[in-house]
């Protein structure tokens, strides 16, 4: 049987702040999954978030107990990549070197503790563990850094772990190998991020997080350097309450109250005109920013890709086809799936169609 036919069980493990998400795939099909939720009183007891590492990890354990694959046969781990280093995009074996860095983390998260848990269980088991496409992917072209002030360089920070699975995925439907394809992909959730992927690259995105781009349900996105300048310097803000109003109480939530799309189309058929111009300014920033990722491919786009939760939402998607579809096919891939995506890029290391990348020999 050769081995693009072997069916291969995969342990996957994605922590956030309150719970962690852990699946058992035979292949693509979940074969048992659950969400186990850590209470506040749970999460208190540990002074950092790495404290939590043998605690998540007898959860897991339990988890692994009640599911109809024996851990014994599992043939690899996979866990939900951490604040590592910049690094190109693909699924990277859990050395001892990224442990290191890990467990002492520039900044604390909860995706910090994916890489560890999975390279724990997996030493126990006497199998390999991997993370795949972290927040911290950075293939960005040196043309795109170049930010305007000299001493600020552009960064990336974005969802490039549902980007890149949906690509292959779009790859996939148009019968070409994603390494040959020219996509522009929006990601559209909690925030937004678009980025230009050239021949398997990500050569241009914006930095989601810290205020490139569209505005979102709840952040500001790119906003006008004089009015951010008077609000840092009078509003009588502190730092750390400017950044909150940006990232977080920004986008939908600064003009209509709710980071809930569903929310704001209720109040949009109750015919708020606000909420409807507000709504549709979102869709108009996302196509705009689609645009400067087509001349960043200088014209010569594939097809347009909309993934993310909001993609679920039929109003935002069609005012953005509207505007972006002379450029090129527009796909919708609505939803994140990160597991089945971390579940994906293992997969294709088990069936050697791919090879793991080394992170000590970045």
């Amino acid at each position: 049987m050769i081995e693009r036919d072997k069916k291969f069980n995969i342990l996957v493990i994605n922590p956030g702040s309150t719970s962690t998400k852990v699946s058992v795939y035979a292949n693509e099909e979940v074969v048992a999954e659950k969400n186990l939720m850590h209470c506040a009183e749970e999460l208190h007891q540990y002074t950092h978030v790495n404290d939590q590492l043998s605690f998540r990890k007898e959860a897991i354990r339990q988890f692994l107990r009640e599911t109809p694959v024996s851990s014994g046969d599992l043939h690899c781990i996979v866990g939900r990549g951490g604040l590592l280093k910049p690094l190109p995009g693909g699924t990277y074996l859990i050395d001892e070197g990224m442990c290191e860095e890990l467990r002492k983390p520039k900044k604390e998260h909860a995706s910090n503790l994916g890489a560890l848990l999975a390279k724990e269980i997996a030493d126990e088991l006497g199998i390999k563990a991997f993370i795949v496409d972290p927040v911290v992917v950075d293939e960005m072209q040196p043309l795109a850094r170049i930010s305007g002030l000299a001493g600020v360089e552009r960064i990336c920070i974005f969802h490039a772990l549902n980007q890149k699975a949906t690509a292959r995925k779009a790859a996939q439907k148009l019968g070409k190998p994603y390494e040959e394809c020219r996509f522009i992909v929006a990601h559209l959730g909690g925030g937004i991020s678009v980025g230009a992927h050239w021949q398997g690259e990500i050569i241009d995105v914006n930095n989601c997080l810290d205020g490139e781009g569209p505005f979102s349900p709840e952040r500001s996105g790119g906003i006008p350097t004089g009015s951010l300048i008077n609000i840092c310097f009078h509003s009588g803000l502190s730092e750390k309450q400017v950044y909150k109003a940006l990232i977080g109480q920004g986008g939908l939530v600064s003009y209509l109250g709710t980071n809930d799309a569903r929310a704001v189309e209720k109040m949009i058929q109750a015919g708020d005109s606000n909420a409807a111009l507000i709504y549709e300014a979102m869709a108009y920033q996302v196509a705009k920013e689609i645009g400067s990722c087509a001349v960043v491919l200088e014209g010569k786009v594939d097809a347009i890709l909309l993934t993310g939760g909001l993609a679920h939402s039929k109003m935002l998607v069609d005012w953005i086809i509207r505007r972006v579809k002379f450029i090129a096919q527009v796909l919708v891939f609505p939803g994140e799936g990160e597991m089945d995506a971390l579940a994906a890029g293992a997969l294709r290391i088990l069936k050697n169609e791919e090879e793991y990348k080394r992170y000590s020999k970045l």
